[in-house]
Formats: structure tokens, C-alpha cells, sequence
């Protein structure tokens, strides 16, 4: 029995790079024995089986439907307008990494049904690819240039080649095409230029370069030493520094205690003199105010006499206290000036 059939068989997988298009065959010859409805469905199939199968687009009672998913609405279409044609072929624009996997076109015309699946694998092609140097640049040292591309579909090889001088790789480099790694042993000042890096896959290229200048050997020895005699010095005046601030702090504490103790221990002197002086002139006020025949008492005391200023007055006394015998201070310990008080003589006058 004679039923629709699928003529597009001769290619079941597509490579193509992420952002072109790819257009998935599906034609078809219809039987005069079909007469039932013609329906055409495209499925995806996912890589996970306990998934289910997702229908992207389909053309039913001569109308289309795709609008099943908003992350291929837009992108997947019919490549015929009208697929009852006998092309139900799919589109797919702007390729996306997630449009990978297994799609499924299936024709359907009571009583026949055919179906056929199509692979397809969305590359990335490589890009940011970056270049960089590993390793001390001197003579006689290994160093090692390195190409890595930020994104790309494995698989990724990488060739390296130099720009400059003789544009020969060195005698002694060991390339490493799938970690993009170039190992140069034993360098010297002729490995030196320009080397460019070429990352590929089955999609695409992408570049990148690097300048290696291979110098003399540094004087290790001598940095060591200079860092050691820095190293050494800058404890040195940081160790005087310190030793500066406990004197200068030793030498405030001992003036505060020195200040202190002279405060509190030793209370000021007393003026003895000026005790003298107050005494003297009371006397002259009294004498002042006493007749010549009233001073007769006063002629008994010693002229050197003077109450001392540890003399304690009797309560109740007049300050103009008769004259008395008292020892007279040492007028010269007191630091005060000798006065001669008056009295009178035998016939009446003062002396």
C-alpha cells in the first residue's frame, strides 16, 4: 500500500557556529491513498529521556502554529509558506548553544505517517583569546607563552608562530596544541619578538600575540644583600626613635616628681622681720602718745630687747603692754634692722 513518504534523507547531522542559520530538510511526496488531513510537527527531543519531547512548530488544517515557546518565537519558521507543498522544511535563525539536540520532523496524512530526525550541534567559535608569558625573562631560564580562548566549543587547538626575526619557532620550543601552552627551554636573547597565537575549532578562529624580551640575569646577590643592610638600618632608626621617646618621657616623669616633692615637703619661710618692724612701730605709736614722766618704766628695758615673734600676748591685754623683762630676739638671725626706741633722761629730756 502506496502512503506519503520522506525524500530528504540524504544528511542526519548539521554543525554550524553560534549566530548563523541552518535550515533542517524535510521534503515529502504524498499518496493518492492519503486522504486524510495533512499535519507536519517539529520536535525536539532532549538529551535527557526523562524529559518530554517538545513541540516547536506545526502546520494543521492549512494554518501554522509556533508560538509554543518564547525562546524560539521568532527564530524558527517554515522554510516554504506552504508546507502541503511537499516542503516542511525548518529554519532556524540566530543559532543559539541551547538549540543543540536531536530534532524530529514528522508528516502525517491518514492513512500514512513518516518521520525522519536531524542533528544538530551549535559550535561556539572561539573568542577573548588571550595571550601571556609565564616565567622569569632571563638567559638561560624556561620560559612559557600561553594561549587560552575565553569561549569556544571543544574541540580547541591552538598554533603558535612567531612574527619577528626569523619567524622560525626556536630550536628548543615545545608546542602543546591542546592546552595552547609553548614551552621555551634555555632561552636567550635571539628568542626575543613578537609570537602570535591562532585558536580554532570546526567553526571559527580567533588571535592574539605577546612581545617576550629575554634580559641578562639580575644580580640576585646583590638585592639580597641591599634588602638585608635596609632592612637592618630602618630597625636601627626605628630602634633609636624609641630609645628617644623613654628618655624624653623618663626626664618629664622625673621633673613632675622633683616638682611634687618640693611643694609638700617643704613649707615656705616665715618673714621674721616684718614681725619686728609691726612690733617696733607699735611701740613708737605708744611712745608717741605718752607723756615724758609715763616713759620713766620704759628707760629699764634694754635697748637690745625686742619681744620676739613667738611672744604670746595675755588675753584681755592692751596692746600697749607695760614694758617687761624679755629676752630680745637675735635681731641679726631675723634678718630685721636694729631701731633705737626713745626713753628719758635724768633731767627730763629725750634721748
Amino acid at each position: 500500500t502506496r502512503s506519503v513518504s520522506i525524500t530528504s534523507t540524504e544528511q542526519s547531522m548539521f554543525e554550524k557556529a553560534q549566530g548563523e542559520k541552518v535550515t533542517l530538510p524535510c521534503t515529502f511526496v504524498l499518496s493518492e491513498e492519503d486522504d486524510g488531513p495533512l499535519d507536519i510537527e517539529w520536535v525536539l527531543i532532549p538529551t535527557d529521556n526523562q524529559k518530554k519531547e517538545q513541540i516547536i512548530i506545526m502546520y494543521t488544517a492549512d494554518r501554522i502554529y509556533n508560538n509554543f515557546y518564547a525562546s524560539v518565537t521568532g527564530r524558527m519558521q517554515f522554510t516554504n509558506p506552504d508546507p502541503k507543498s511537499g516542503d516542511g522544511s525548518l529554519d532556524i535563525l540566530n543559532l543559539k548553544s541551547t538549540d543543540t539536540g536531536t530534532y524530529q520532523c514528522k508528516v502525517k496524512k491518514a492513512p500514512g505517517v513518516q518521520s525522519q530526525k536531524i542533528q544538530l550541534i551549535v559550535l561556539v567559535k572561539p573568542a577573548r583569546t588571550k595571550c601571556s608569558i609565564e616565567g622569569p625573562q632571563e638567559i638561560g631560564k624556561d620560559v612559557i607563552l600561553k594561549c587560552t580562548s575565553q569561549e569556544g566549543s571543544p574541540l580547541l587547538s591552538y598554533d603558535w608562530r612567531r612574527v619577528s626575526g626569523t619567524q622560525n619557532l626556536p630550536a628548543t620550543s615545545i608546542p602543546n596544541r591542546n592546552t595552547g601552552e609553548l614551552l621555551l627551554k634555555n632561552a636567550s636573547q635571539d628568542y626575543s619578538g613578537t609570537y602570535h597565537c591562532v585558536a580554532s575549532n570546526r567553526v571559527g578562529t580567533d588571535e592574539c600575540s605577546v612581545q617576550l624580551n629575554v634580559t641578562p640575569r639580575k644580580n640576585t646577590a646583590g638585592i639580597i644583600v641591599g634588602a638585608i643592610i635596609g632592612t637592618l638600618l630602618g630597625l636601627s632608626i626605628l630602634a633609636f626613635l624609641i630609645f628617644c621617646c623613654c628618655k624624653k618621657h623618663r626626664e618629664k616623669k622625673y621633673e613632675k616628681e622633683v616638682h611634687h616633692d618640693i611643694r609638700e615637703d617643704v613649707p615656705p619661710p616665715k618673714s621674721r622681720s616684718s614681725t619686728a618692724r609691726s612690733y617696733i612701730g607699735s611701740n613708737r605709736s605708744s611712745l608717741g602718745s605718752m607723756s615724758p614722766s609715763n616713759m620713766e618704766g620704759y628707760t629699764k628695758t634694754p635697748y637690745s630687747q625686742v619681744p620676739s615673734e613667738d611672744f604670746e600676748r595675755p588675753p584681755g591685754q592692751n596692746p600697749a603692754f607695760a614694758p617687761s623683762k624679755v629676752a630680745a630676739p637675735n635681731l641679726s638671725r631675723m634678718g630685721a634692722v636694729p631701731v633705737m626706741i626713745p626713753a628719758q633722761s635724768k633731767d627730763g629730756s629725750i634721748v
